[in-house]
């Protein structure tokens, strides 16, 4: 459920010293508060007096799962297109200004949420929520402003994702896994919709979406509340409810019978991989206590070297040059639960994902053992402490679940909630979800076959990373 800080060797230290109970009363965020402005903004303040710096993020509600059909790339794009400029901040005024201060800045888009943050000194922080509140309804948008960066998300496309083998596979393996739901369209995009992308599509998007009721401003740093009410009450406050976004009501994913399998062979790929993942609920969705256990279930089989898949493919059977598994569990809706390998040398994939098949059966059948849930807890727990030493992954951490679903008091509560799970609720999570197929993903390198060359009346054109599915 946390966007994490990585634990540094003292904080390791402590870690290792202390148990998991030590960790369970942590409140996330200390002594935080939020409030709402008369035009439905929610705001919230992480007071951290360490230094006098803030961190300012303007959170809206929507992403690429909130797009209207045939319109893929629509909530990225015009994450790009917000910094092109409002009447009284042209093009690249907002930018120069963070620069000229010192401050830094930056944006990103996800399936649930886009947002927006900088980073200055806390006297900035005023004119920071002036800006971005006058680009929440000021925004200008022109053909000849949207033409040029419609072929920068373009080009961003071709390259992180079509020169990318495990990028391109990713996608197929989401497409497969998120049935009948918008999280199979990628975040970027296709790339024949990005190419109809206009500028009316654009101003639709940010008209019926970038309101200030549909939207939470995170500010975390050296000040208070008061300071920050009145400062938002004059920046913000002014910002018209100009729409009413409505429920965010999407198709829900479906669990098909069969097994289902990809293999994208590239001869860029030097580094084969397996991937298996599984349909699981997200914070959001999940029945009871589910999502806790998942999310220790992950850390027990996948996370680190002393976890289940690590030891048994890595150490002991020496068949996996490394292995790991993670838990997608801030999503509005269902979300993956993914295990991977790369093997040594000698070793196939599909020996792989007999032993990642065979590891899992074994937790389903004998379970977590005490050592292993201590273990886990306490990972995941002092990772949620020193995460606290961050001011912006406190930001983040609040932003994203609260855009998709979570309460403030979902991730103040989130150390005692997982200080409770028990070994028999991870076993439950295991068989629950876990015992059914997966989707599995192969990543292979483009094998030549050896022989005469072809005739050219009987050469087929090639295409590397060329996808197969298995119903």
């Amino acid at each position: 459920m946390l966007t994490l800080a990585p634990v540094l060797p003292a904080q390791a230290e402590l870690t290792r010293a202390a148990s998991a109970a030590d960790f369970a009363t942590i409140r996330v965020g200390g002594d935080m508060t939020s409030f709402t402005l008369d035009n439905g903004l929610q705001v919230v303040v992480i007071p951290d007096r360490r230094a006098p710096v803030v961190t300012h993020m303007i959170w809206y509600k929507v992403g690429a799962a909130d797009e209207p059909p045939g319109m893929s790339g629509v909530a990225h794009f015009l994450e790009h297109l917000m910094f092109k400029g409002t009447k009284a901040n042209p093009d690249g005024a907002f930018s120069q200004r963070v620069a000229a201060i010192g401050g830094v800045e930056n944006a990103f888009t996800s399936n649930d949420y886009t947002a927006y943050f900088q980073r200055v000194a806390k006297e900035h922080l005023g004119e920071m929520m002036a800006l971005e509140a006058d680009r929440m309804e000021n925004l200008v948008l022109t053909d000849e402003v949207v033409a040029p960066e419609r072929d920068v998300v373009l080009e961003e496309r071709r390259m992180r994702v079509d020169s990318d083998p495990g990028a391109r596979l990713s996608e197929t393996l989401d497409a497969m896994l998120y049935v009948n739901h918008p999280y199979g369209t990628p975040v970027i995009g296709w790339p024949a919709e990005i190419e109809a992308l206009s500028s009316d599509n654009a101003i639709a998007f940010y008209d019926r979406f970038y309101t200030p009721n549909n939207a939470i401003l995170v500010v975390a740093g050296d000040v208070d509340a008061q300071e920050v009410r009145a400062l938002a009450e004059k920046t913000y406050g002014a910002v018209r409810r100009r729409a009413e976004p409505g429920a965010r009501s999407r198709p829900a994913p479906q669990l098909v019978p069969g097994t289902r399998q990809v293999t994208l062979n590239d001869a860029r790929v030097n580094q084969p991989n397996v991937r298996q993942v599984w349909l699981v609920p997200s914070y959001t969705t999940a029945e009871g206590r589910d999502a806790l256990a998942l999310d220790l279930l992950a850390e027990i089989l996948g996370g680190g070297s002393t976890s289940r898949l690590y030891r048994q493919l890595v150490a002991d059977d020496a068949i996996a040059a490394s292995a790991g598994g993670w838990y997608q569990s801030t999503s509005l809706d269902d979300t993956s639960f993914m295990i991977y390998a790369v093997p040594r040398d000698g070793h196939t994939l599909e020996e792989l994902g007999t032993a990642i098949r065979q590891t899992i059966d074994t937790l389903v059948a004998d379970g977590v053992s005490a050592e292993e849930l201590e273990r886990a807890k306490k990972s995941l727990l002092s990772s949620a402490l020193y995460a606290q030493d961050s001011q912006s992954t406190l930001a983040r951490m609040f932003g994203a679940a609260m855009t998709t679903g979570s309460s403030i008091q979902d991730v103040r509560d989130w150390p005692a909630k997982v200080s409770a799970i028990t070994a028999e609720e991870v076993q439950a999570a295991a068989a629950k979800y876990l015992v059914r197929p997966p989707v599995t993903a192969y990543l292979r390198p483009q094998v030549v076959a050896e022989g005469p060359a072809p005739t050219a009346d009987a050469a087929a054109p090639s295409e590397a990373g060329a996808t197969t599915a298995q119903p």
